[in-house]
Formats: structure tokens, C-alpha cells, sequence
């Protein structure tokens, strides 16, 4: 503990003075009280007492050397081999030149020369000393991770840009490594087995340091770890090692650990972009089993770049109307000619100067940093207009479904906000299908059930998008409120190759029909595509073989 919190703002230090002639440490007691609370031994066996006794609350000791029994250099030696006790700083009282290395060597901080006649440069030696010593005090409980005993993020950074100061000709690399999903392991395990894991991987990562590279490693914040260390041609090997120094310890191999590096590290960049620039290629593996270490390069930085411009563009480009809501057509084709049955709603990006961006590039994106929802609002918003316009124009009603995104399903105003828009566009429950994919009906089945089943009460049809995706128990199954069952497009793409594609739809269709729902099939671009889906009993088709996604004004055409 730092001692300087013993005291108050009001209190005395404690000063220990030791000497074994009552004459020395009256007089040297008398100058020191004056700012100081004095306390006294006669020999080094009372003042080891009494240093135990008052460890925590001292400040400082003056200790003579020469004494009987147990004399300073014996002392000394007792305080420099134990941990706590050596943080208690001491003055040497001596007349003696030659003892001065010696009780160096021995950790005394400074000297005091007898005889005493200089009582003002006394009190500033011993100001100057305890004040170094509780700074030594902060730094030390402050410079490292009381877990890992690893530096602490600020100081870590200070020592690497020390370390680019003597070092400017080093090739250095900056690695970010992460423990996967680490919050489960606490969650299973309990907390002091995931204290035990964090302190095992640091523990390794100090042994590469020691080992492969030079350089420092600090615990960043919570799983994530920080290293800065000479360039390593392949991190393969620290990779393994450190992977079976865990499985040894903890006897499972369960605790996987992700590496992204950026090797050969730019120095004009700043210290906190590098550790950001290995973090980014450490995050590009999460979830990827089949690959522990990424390595940050120029076409993450490219990419990286990339998406922060579309999350900086986003904003605005909904506040310009950049970003148009297209229209593609859902046919019947049940009937002896296909009959336009509904739509859906996709939105594409117009960048003012990045030009038409795919929404690959942009939906999984906003869908990792919540900012999916503004897009989801702005795309229901524009159909529901939409499907009011045609509704006034051509005085028919074509149903538009929208997409409804997993961080909706947990917005407490969902159904009010739905309501209040077909109100406002004076338009129908009916006219308005709601899209939600099959892996949000697993994540959480028994909320999404709930707010579902709301929805349908109102009146609102609802597709379960992407069936056959991998989500679903059959089980699980017959107890969700659907409208339709919206095939996976990978069912389709070779269903006029493969017979053993046409047999999953052909599943597919015969699951539906035990729900008693159509079943849609999209990405259809063949003929003969149609005529398998047809044949097997699929109701409504969506594809490039009737039509790509229409802007507005073409998809009209399809009305008349």
C-alpha cells in the first residue's frame, strides 16, 4: 500500500532514528521532530522490532552503523532481502568515507555525517529522501497490473516510446492478443479461474520477451494484451508454445488465443494507431476457428479505412437521400402465368464519390456496430411511403416487405413504432411483410416468439428469411409464429444440377407444408430453376429471372 495514504493531510511522518549512544539520537531527535513524529531503538535488534511493529506507517530510518550487537551493515542486509521492508528508505549516520559504498551497495539511500551541525541540510535530505521514496511508492502500485503484474496501459506506452527514443534503428511489430470469448470462460469456470488463465498468458507472453524478442508486454484491459517487440519473422511458434504451456496448466485446450500482428511497424505512426492496427487484425479472426493469428497489412488498412468512411458517410448520406430503397418483384407461379404477388425492399448506396456501393460491403458492417437500425428505420419509412404512393396512383395495393434486424427485435416500441408509421401513410398491416432471418429466431427464441406473436395480432405477416441457414431445430420449429418460410438461396443456385439440391427443397416445401405456410424462394435466374421450384410446390419466386432490384420509377412499369 502506498504509505502516503496513512496519512492525513494534518499528520507527521513517522521517523525511526537509531542509535545506540543516547546523546546522538536525543540531539538528532530533537532536529527531526520539528516536522517529523520521532521514534527511537538503541540497537539493530530493537529497531527491526520496531520497523515490523511500524512498517506500514513509516516513513523513513537514520540509522547508525556502528552499534553493538547487531550493527547497521547487518541491519541493512535484513531490510534489503525482504520485499516490503527494503521500500522503507534509510539514511546512514556516519563519520566513516569508507562505509558509504558499502551501505550503497546495501540500499541506503543517503548519508548523514556526524557530528550534527548542520540541522537545516539534515531536514532537506530527509524531505528530499521520503518525498522519492512514496513517488517510487505511487509508481510502483500505479506502473503495474495488480493481477498480471504486467505494466499498466500509460506506462506501457511510455516505455515503448522510450524504447523508439534508444532504439530508432530496431525493427519493431506491435501484436494485440485476445483470449476468444473470454467472458465464458468466467461465466462457466467462475471468475478465479479466468484470474488464473489471464495470469498464466501473461506469465507466457513474459516468457517470449525473455525468450524470442525484446521488448514490453502490458495487460491492455480486460482479456486483451499489448506486446511491442523486436520483429519476429513468424509468430507460429509463440503461437503453439504458448497454446501448450496452457493446455499443460490448465489441462484443456479450450482456452484459444487470437494474434493479430502489425509487423515492421511504420514509426511516423503514432504508438496507440499501431496497437489499434494489430487490434483490427486481431478482431478479423474472431470466430474463425480455423485460423489463431492475422496479420495487418495493406489491404486490411484499405478495407479499415473503407468502412470508417461509410460509418462517418452514413449519417448524412440518409439526411441526402445517397441511399435509394429499390424494389424487387416476387412473383406466384402457381397459376398458369406468374402473377406479381409482393416485394421486397433493398437499399443501395449512391456515394457521392465513392459511387453505387454494394450492400455486402456496408449491411454486415452496420449490423456489428448497431448502426443497422438506422438503416432499417430509414428503409421502412421510404416503402411504407412507397406502398402508400402506388396505392393512391394506381388504386392497388402491392405488399412490400421490409427487413427487421436483430437490435430491432429488442427495441421496446417496436410494434408502436410500426403502427405509427401505417398510420401515418394510411396503409394496412397486411400491405407491410416483416422479413426477420432464421438466426435471430434461434439467438433468442423465447423474446422473439413474444414480440412476434404481438406483431401477428396486430395483423402483420412475418417471414422467416434465410430457412435452411443452419439455425433451426425442427423441434423448435412448430412453435414459431410464421407467414412464410423464405428459402436459403444456396438451396436454389444448383437445384437444375444436383439432385440432391432439389431434394432440400423438396424438404424444405414438405416442412412448410406441415406448417401450413407458402414457401419463397429467391436468387432464381434459370428457367429451368422455375420449373423444378414449381414442380416441387413452391408458391412464390423472387430472382434475375424476373427482375433485378427496380428503383421506383421502373418498378412501376410492372403496375400497369
Amino acid at each position: 500500500m502506498d504509505r502516503r495514504l496513512k496519512y492525513s493531510e494534518h499528520s507527521k511522518k513517522l521517523v525511526l532514528v537509531v542509535d545506540d549512544e543516547s546523546v546522538n539520537r536525543q540531539m538528532l531527535g530533537y532536529i527531526v521532530s520539528s516536522e517529523y513524529e520521532v521514534i527511537y531503538a538503541e540497537n539493530g535488534v530493537d529497531a527491526l522490532e520496531k520497523i515490523h511493529s511500524f512498517q506500514d506507517t513509516l516513513s523513513m530510518i537514520l540509522l547508525d552503523l556502528l552499534m553493538p550487537g547487531m550493527n547497521g551493515f547487518e541491519l541493512l542486509e535484513i531490510l534489503k532481502s525482504d520485499e516490503n521492508l527494503r521500500q522503507i528508505p534509510v539514511i546512514v549516520l556516519t563519520s566513516e568515507k569508507d562505509a558509504e559504498v558499502r551501505s550503497l551497495k546495501l540500499g541506503a539511500a543517503d548519508f548523514i555525517t556526524k557530528p550534527y551541525d548542520m540541522p537545516e541540510v539534515i531536514m532537506a535530505r530527509i524531505g528530499r529522501i521520503i518525498e522519492l521514496a512514496e513517488d517510487r511508492m505511487i509508481i510502483m502500485h500505479t506502473e503495474r497490473d495488480e493481477l498480471t503484474g504486467l505494466y499498466t496501459k500509460d506506462y506501457f506506452m511510455e516505455y515503448c516510446a522510450e524504447l523508439d527514443q534508444f532504439y530508432p534503428d530496431w525493427e519493431m511489430d506491435a501484436v494485440a492478443v485476445d483470449i476468444e470469448h473470454f467472458h465464458l470462460v468466467n461465466e462457466l469456470h467462475g471468475r478465479y479461474y479466468g484470474d488464473r488463465v489471464l495470469s498464466l498468458l501473461a506469465e507466457s507472453l513474459r516468457q517470449v520477451l525473455s525468450e524470442d524478442a525484446d521488448g514490453y508486454v502490458c495487460r491492455y484491459e480486460a482479456d486483451m494484451f499489448y506486446m511491442y517487440c523486436t520483429h519476429m519473422d513468424s509468430y507460429e511458434k509463440v503461437e503453439q508454445r504458448i497454446a501448450e504451456a496452457l493446455k499443460d496448466m490448465l489441462h484443456t485446450d479450450r482456452i484459444r488465443v487470437r494474434y493479430g500482428v502489425y509487423p515492421k511497424v511504420d514509426r511516423e505512426v503514432e504508438m496507440a494507431q499501431r496497437f489499434d492496427r494489430a487490434r483490427l487484425a486481431c478482431n478479423r479472426i474472431r470466430n474463425n476457428f480455423m485460423q489463431s493469428i492475422a496479420y495487418y497489412d495493406t489491404e486490411i488498412h484499405d478495407t479499415s479505412i473503407f468502412e470508417e468512411k461509410l460509418i462517418h458517410d452514413i449519417r448524412g448520406g440518409l439526411e441526402r437521400g445517397d441511399l435509394i430503397v429499390y424494389y424487387q418483384p416476387k412473383y406466384n407461379v402457381q397459376g398458369d402465368k406468374p402473377v406479381l404477388a409482393s416485394a421486397e425492399a433493398l437499399i443501395r448506396w449512391k456515394h457521392p464519390e465513392l459511387g453505387m456501393i454494394s450492400p455486402g460491403a456496408f449491411i454486415p458492417l452496420f449490423e456489428n456496430n448497431g448502426l443497422i437500425q438506422l438503416l432499417d428505420h430509414y428503409v421502412w419509412e421510404k416503402a411504407a411511403a412507397q406502398i402508400h404512393e402506388w396505392k393512391q396512383k394506381y388504386g392497388k395495393s402491392v405488399p412490400v416487405s421490409v427487413n427487421v434486424s436483430r437490435i430491432d427485435l429488442y427495441e421496446p416500441k417496436l410494434e408502436d413504432r410500426l403502427l405509427e408509421l401505417l398510420k401515418k401513410e394510411e396503409i394496412e398491416p397486411a400491405d407491410y411483410l416483416l422479413e426477420i432471418t432464421e438466426s435471430a429466431y434461434a439467438e433468442d427464441s423465447g423474446h422473439l416468439i413474444d414480440v412476434v406473436s404481438r406483431l401477428r395480432s396486430r395483423g402483420f405477416r412475418v417471414e422467416m428469411d434465410d430457412f435452411g441457414s443452419g439455425y433451426s431445430s425442427l423441434n423448435m420449429l412448430t412453435t414459431l409464429p410464421i407467414d412464410a418460410l423464405k428459402m436459403d438461396m444456396k438451396f436454389v443456385r444448383h437445384v437444375h444440377e444436383d439432385v440432391k439440391s432439389q431434394r432440400m427443397i423438396e424438404l424444405v416445401i414438405e416442412i412448410a407444408d406441415y406448417l401450413s405456410v407458402p414457401v419463397i424462394a429467391e436468387g432464381v435466374e434459370e428457367e429451368e430453376q422455375v420449373q423444378i421450384l414449381k414442380d416441387a410446390g413452391c408458391q412464390i419466386i423472387q430472382g434475375y429471372f424476373f427482375s433485378r432490384p427496380l428503383p421506383p420509377e421502373e418498378f412501376e412499369k410492372l403496375l400497369l
